[in-house]
């Protein structure tokens, strides 16, 4: 008769049924909100953009709107609905998920620009948001392109 501690002890799964988060799987599900934060800011901005006129954007402080043409905030409307799409549903659905760092690369261009503008009227609180934004597009961008694609 050996010792108790010779015995084996039965495996109850537990383990497997409850694993402890490796640094992938943390750093995956960080970039899903990331990513997930942003496409409800885009598709709220892009949503206000293709249905609300123009003086009223005016008017809710988007100043930026004076300078260009409608057509042209409709376009960025547009594009931030689709890039905003681009981040989650290619993924979600399993279907070309590298259209995922290709939305946020846009994104970070947009908000490149974005900033740009907001330089020219000199709207400092502006770009400081489109700073933000940006950062958190190209960190989606660059760890979906490189080390943690899906």
């Amino acid at each position: 008769m050996g010792t108790p501690a010779s015995f084996p002890l039965p495996d109850t799964g537990a383990c497997q049924a409850h694993p402890t988060p490796t640094k992938d799987a943390t750093v995956n599900i960080t970039l899903w909100i990331i990513a997930a934060l942003l496409a409800l800011v885009f598709l709220a901005a892009g949503a206000m953009k293709l249905t609300q006129p123009k003086d009223k954007l005016a008017a809710s402080g988007q100043g930026w709107v004076e300078n260009v043409s409608t057509g042209a905030i409709k376009a960025i409307g547009t594009a931030e609905i689709l890039e905003a799409l681009g981040l989650i549903l290619p993924a979600l659905l399993n279907i070309a998920p590298a259209l995922v760092a290709a939305a946020a690369t846009g994104l970070f261009l947009l908000m490149i620009g974005a900033a740009i503008t907001h330089a020219r009227r000199k709207e400092t609180p502006n770009i400081i948001v489109n700073t933000l934004l940006g950062i958190l597009a190209v960190t989606v961008a660059i760890t979906r392109f490189g080390p943690y694609p899906f």
